[in-house]
């Protein structure tokens, strides 16, 4: 089995299979600075272009060759999947994002992958979101697959369009009681048991500040490696990933610390609980660097 940090993602920039730039990013790095990238066949695109999707991906998976690119098909559905598996040179990608992953699906989707090496990423957009029990129940059928899901991702616009919403660039998914609500629970459930959560796409790709100040949230309430849709996007992202001095020295020091309980700038730091959150900011200083 393949193995990817969720932290190495980065921001995950989707990009439709038709796009015109699609060679480019993927063969002359187009975007250096890109650390993962979803070829999407599903929402991306209508259903009279598959064909020519299909075709197109076929062509460039045997000249996949840049490592430090995370590239990650997105099947409209189990029969583009199963099409997908058959190609030539598809161990060239890392894996899949699983749309509209759901108790109806799951064993579907994972009997399909069960004899393969690609990792995945569920992406939770149905029923399951609004139903704590039926999430639980979810999320015990993907723990079982725990090696192969790099994170779990959720369908924001899907989300928004279930409540008959539409937010504006000012703001956040956390601002509105529904989404908050039905977030809040979606992270507890995942996050509880070890999964990293991807944040949502902001939708405002010319507003830098809208982005910037969105990101910061998703971070703050415990979502990493956000989608993106727009290039201006991804240095943008890479520079909020970035860690503080301040953060960094602190998670040293509770890594290297042999006390359980000890005083750190001034307030309590305990090791055994703060000692997974500080592997984190660890990993984001190696991918990301420090400001």
């Amino acid at each position: 089995m393949q193995k990817l940090d969720f932290v190495e993602l980065g921001g995950t920039l989707f990009v439709p299979a038709i796009h015109k730039d699609l060679e480019a990013i993927l063969l002359y790095n187009k975007y250096p600075k890109l650390k993962s990238l979803v070829i999407d066949t599903e929402d991306g695109l209508n259903e009279v272009s598959l064909q020519n999707a299909l075709t197109i991906i076929q062509t460039l998976l045997p000249k996949i060759k840049n490592p430090k690119l995370h590239i990650f098909l997105r099947p409209r559905d189990l029969e583009t999947l199963e099409v997908f598996l058959e190609m030539e040179a598809i161990q060239n990608i890392k894996g899949f994002v699983l749309p509209k992953f759901s108790l109806q699906n799951a064993n579907a989707y994972m009997k399909v992958l069960q004899n393969t090496q690609h990792l995945i990423m569920p992406s939770i957009e149905g029923d399951e979101l609004f139903d704590a029990n039926k999430l639980r129940e979810l999320r015990d059928v993907i723990i079982k697959h725990k090696e192969r899901v790099v994170l779990v991702r959720f369908g924001l616009e899907d989300m928004l369009s279930r409540l008959g919403m539409r937010r504006s660039c000012e703001e956040s998914l956390f601002d509105l009681s529904a989404p908050n609500f039905i977030l809040g629970n979606f992270i507890a459930t995942f996050k509880s048991v070890g999964f990293g959560i991807s944040g949502g796409v902001y939708p405002c790709f010319e507003d830098s500040e809208g982005f910037i100040k969105d990101a910061k949230r998703d971070i703050k309430e415990g979502l990493f490696s956000k989608t993106i849709i727009h290039p201006n996007q991804i240095e943008l992202l890479n520079e909020i990933y970035r860690v503080s001095q301040k953060e960094f020295s602190e998670a040293q020091s509770i890594i290297k610390s042999n006390e359980a309980v000890f005083s750190l700038t001034k307030k309590m730091a305990e090791k055994s609980t703060m000692q997974g959150h500080s592997e984190f900011i660890i990993k984001r200083a190696k991918f990301f660097g420090t400001l």
